[in-house]
């Protein structure tokens, strides 16, 4: 605003206070009627967020899935959701940049220090599901130990996104144990994620090594085994994305996938 501006509002407002002032005095004096006075417009209220999708079960399908049996061109690419969050908003970045779509296995106490990362992720279209609490060794855990880390984290997706998540994967395993799969069952998921590639990021061997493996080793219906919180991956995954595609294998969420 100009200084010729700014003192023409002044003016401005000075006249509308004056004017008021002689209106108040006025209807003091009987002399007019008192100004109609109306509440101020509520803004509308905001929306509330859209619940999140919940677990289903697949008819037909085994209790811990690995591979899809659909036959249709496509895989999954699933991350554990753990470390600096500025390396996830780039992984899913990535993803969306190639019409991309992915499945993030967070782990609870990751949620509760990245709050707004379960929303950021749904809103862009991917798969949300639980890597347990702490992502402690699952499988040797006693039945308490064990279900209180499943349902921790659920606890914190259902707070987060109205849905304790689509999928659950055990922390530090392939598979989850006969006990753990079904506490897991107990705590609303029908079926373990498992998967059939693992990149091997989590060993930080170079965006090349992680292209590789995975290239080399991915097929129609592949389940994708990669993590948030490394550098190769983000290195990694427009080559991965760009040879999926030269292959005419789609990235979709995994609910996607078996459906």
């Amino acid at each position: 605003m100009t200084e010729t501006d700014r003192r023409g509002a002044l003016r401005a407002g000075a006249g509308l206070a004056v004017a008021g002032a002689l209106t108040a005095g006025c209807a003091a004096s009987g002399s007019a009627p008192a100004a109609h006075r109306t509440a101020p417009a509520r803004p509308p209220a905001a929306k509330a967020p859209r619940a999140a999708p919940a677990p289903r079960r697949f008819p037909g399908l085994p209790d811990q899935i690995a591979h899809s049996p659909r036959g249709r061109p496509q895989v999954a690419l699933t991350f554990h959701g753990q470390g600096d969050p500025a390396t996830a908003r780039s992984l899913l970045a990535i993803a969306e940049k190639a019409d991309a779509r992915i499945t993030v296995l967070a782990v609870g106490s990751w949620l509760d220090e990245h709050p707004g990362l379960a929303r950021r992720i749904l809103d862009g279209g991917h798969d949300l599901g639980n890597h347990t609490q702490h992502h402690r060794t699952i499988n040797a855990m006693s039945e308490a130990d064990a279900y209180a880390e499943i349902t921790g984290c659920a606890d914190r997706l259902r707070r987060l996104t109205g849905s304790i998540g689509t999928w659950f994967r055990p922390s530090r395993a392939e598979t989850a144990t006969p006990l753990v799969a079904g506490l897991a069952r107990r705590a609303g998921y029908p079926h373990v994620l498992s998967y059939d590639v693992d990149s091997l990021d989590f060993t930080s061997p170079g965006a090349q090594a992680v292209t590789r493996k995975i290239t080399s080793e991915v097929r129609a219906g592949s389940v994708v085994s990669l993590h948030f919180g490394y550098a190769d991956t983000v290195a990694a995954l427009p080559a991965v994305l760009e040879e999926l595609d030269h292959r005419g294998l789609r990235a979709v969420t995994t609910t996607e996938l078996l459906t």
